[in-house]
């Protein structure tokens, strides 16, 4: 106790009040820092390996979902699968599948978001911490101003990619539903040339990529999955899904009801594409006619102040003359 009260003592002498505290952050930076890579880093264990090289494998169809669910993804994250991963199914879906409206196809999205979030909300602790105890100087706080002014920062920085990944969401729907309807077109223009509903897709999926490239992204996908067998109402579902969008739901719907009914795609199409057409102009009128709206408050803010500078003034300092004399 006497060391221990000897190093207080000179920390406190040396660096200040908060001498301790700086030297235990700086302590526990550097241990994370340290022991990290070496988790991340960390051999395989030599008993596991020859377990797994003598074991016969198993060919059941649940094992071969797992691989090819676990293929291609970072094998250091994979070490911090069980932190960095909801551990509820439907939790992980939902997780992912706004992970892939945000534009993140990567089967490690989920776990670079978690990682993401862990690493901002302590980069914002320790942040907390150099500010109360490094630079407020000579200013003191008490319990509640330490706590708001550590933890604040810490949870700024474990919410930034929460509000980055909706950003990009909206952002994105917004750019599938500006390129829907000219995607569309180019679908009716195929089809009607002879091409079929998935020749089709293909052709928009590579036409679109330079201008719209999120929408071409989208049906590339789609076409990977009509080739690899799965069937076409599932993969327009999934499509749909995926978007997140109200027109590409409409779509998909008109195209399972046509192919169910046996009507004509390409009938289908155009009414569908002149809809949406007729949409895009609605949408460019309305936000024409918000306009107006939106600039009378910087109107009033930029006008009316020098307005009553160059119309008042003269008379309120004609006023303070008169009474001043």
């Amino acid at each position: 106790m006497e060391i221990l009260s000897q190093i207080n003592d000179f920390l406190t002498q040396h660096l200040g009040e908060f001498g301790p505290l700086i030297v235990v952050g700086v302590l526990g930076l550097f241990m994370i820092l340290v022991t990290v890579p070496l988790m991340l880093n960390q051999p395989e264990d030599p008993l596991k390996k020859l377990q797994r090289s003598t074991a016969a494998p198993k060919k059941s169809q649940k094992d071969k979902k797992d691989r090819l669910r676990q293929a291609g993804q970072n094998e250091q994250l994979e070490k911090f699968a069980n932190f960095l991963e909801p551990k509820d199914k439907e939790e992980y879906s939902a997780m992912q599948l706004k992970m892939r409206q945000a534009g993140y196809q990567s089967k490690d999205s989920v776990r670079f978001f978690h990682f993401a979030q862990f690493s901002l909300g302590l980069i914002g602790l320790l942040i907390g911490v150099l500010f109360v105890t490094v630079f407020a100087g000579d200013q003191e706080f008490d319990s509640q101003q330490l706590l708001i002014r550590v933890l604040v920062p810490g949870a700024i920085g474990y919410y930034i990619p929460k509000y980055w990944i909706t950003r990009r969401v909206e952002e994105r729907k917004e750019k599938i539903t500006a390129g829907f309807p000219d995607t569309l077109d180019l679908m009716l223009v195929c089809v009607e040339a002879g091409q079929s509903l998935d020749q089709a897709i293909v052709r928009v999926s590579a036409e679109m990529k330079a201008s719209y490239p999120d929408i071409a992204l989208e049906f590339e996908v789609v076409a990977y999955e009509m080739k690899a067998g799965k069937e076409k109402d599932t993969v327009l579902r999934d499509f749909a899904t995926r978007c997140g969008v109200q027109d590409v739901s409409a779509f998909v719907t008109v195209m399972i009801q046509s192919a169910t009914f046996g009507t004509s795609i390409a009938d289908a199409l155009r009414v569908y594409a002149d809809e949406m057409r007729d949409k895009r102009v609605m949408r460019a009128e309305e936000a024409a006619n918000k306009l107006p709206t939106k600039m009378t408050l910087a109107t009033m803010m930029l006008t009316v102040p020098p307005l009553l500078v160059i119309l008042v003034g003269p008379s309120a300092k004609g006023i303070m003359e008169f009474g001043s004399q």
